[in-house]
């Protein structure tokens, strides 16, 4: 694990939680603010080498923002991301993120020059790359370590479920263990390892959640995106939820609440937070549509766990 997140933790005082947010203001003196970009790249489960359709509840529409387009060279989009962004503070830094579908799916020299060229601009100071478990080699780590020892470089893997009949059910692709060994391979060369998980998915309860963090725990991760299932227009698990609605359940918002804090009681408390629930366009939604905004639903987690009393780890087991 990376000693910024070791050293935040050992000095944190009231916080009920890790806050990734916290850790970032700690390590870099000016704010950051995340680009997304979009390099054009597909999925292994979509191109047919894996299997096509792609994951069931994917639709990338959800988090594209207007300035993402894969048509504009990956110059553009960070210009155009920075010019989005520069108004709001006067002065800041960027991490470039390499967000829809698999950022490390093509060849490496292609990914080479893409990632050099959004390293390029003066006050980009870093790199997110979000990527599949399945779909990074040792060269390429070892690039990214190269990498990390000059920029801040962050490796988010899809995790989704720690279930390996759920990631068969939504078509992932891989099992648990190849999740596993990626964040293993990746934390050995120092690299800032992220990781998301899902909550909520189709035969997946309570008990199966609070697997998920007893899983996740021992692994070297640095950070954790937490999201609760919606179901998205355009998806193939829309189209499940349509002909068999028994499959699923959709927590309330105030359901959903109480999860996370039942999760965040078994979760190692030295993986930093970065974000509790996803928000996908109103538009797209089907369900659940819970009316608050992200930083609405975090402020209940933090009074709940206040309420409740208990924090990050309480019941957390070595």
């Amino acid at each position: 694990m990376n000693t910024d997140f070791q050293q935040y933790n050992s000095e944190k005082s009231n916080t009920r939680y890790l806050s990734y947010n916290s850790i970032m203001k700690k390590r870099f003196s000016d704010r950051i603010q995340k680009i997304s970009v979009n390099a054009g790249f597909t999925c292994p489960n979509r191109d047919g080498s894996k299997g096509t359709g792609g994951c069931t509840y994917c639709n990338n529409q959800t988090f594209s923002p207007e300035y993402c387009k894969p048509t504009k060279t990956i110059t553009q989009q960070v210009r155009e991301g920075i010019d989005f962004f520069r108004h709001k503070y006067n002065t800041q830094k960027y991490l470039v993120y390499f967000q829809s579908y698999t950022n490390t799916y093509d060849s490496i020299d292609r990914l080479k020059l893409l990632y050099e060229e959004a390293l390029s601009f003066p006050n980009v100071v870093g790199l997110v790359i979000g990527t599949r478990p399945d779909c990074v080699s040792d060269e390429l780590l070892d690039y990214f370590s190269e990498l990390s020892k000059k920029y801040y470089i962050m490796i988010e893997y899809g995790v989704e479920s720690t279930n390996d009949d759920t990631l068969k059910f939504i078509n992932r692709g891989h099992d648990f263990e190849c999740a596993v060994k990626a964040i293993n391979e990746t934390a050995k060369r120092k690299i800032l390892c992220g990781v998301h998980i899902i909550l909520g998915l189709p035969g997946e309860n309570k008990a199966t959640t609070l697997a998920h963090a007893q899983k996740l725990s021992p692994l070297p991760i640095d950070s954790l995106k937490i999201h609760q299932l919606q179901l998205v227009k355009g998806t193939i698990m829309a189209n499940q939820y349509k002909e068999s609605p028994e499959l699923f359940k959709l927590y309330s918002a105030n359901e959903y609440i109480e999860l996370v804090v039942d999760f965040l009681e078994v979760l190692r408390p030295e993986i930093a937070i970065e974000r509790f629930v996803s928000q996908s366009p109103k538009e797209l939604i089907i369900a659940p549509d819970w009316g608050l905004k992200n930083f609405e639903i975090t402020a209940k987690i933090e009074k709940k766990l206040t309420e409740r009393n208990t924090y990050q780890g309480r019941l957390y087991q070595k």
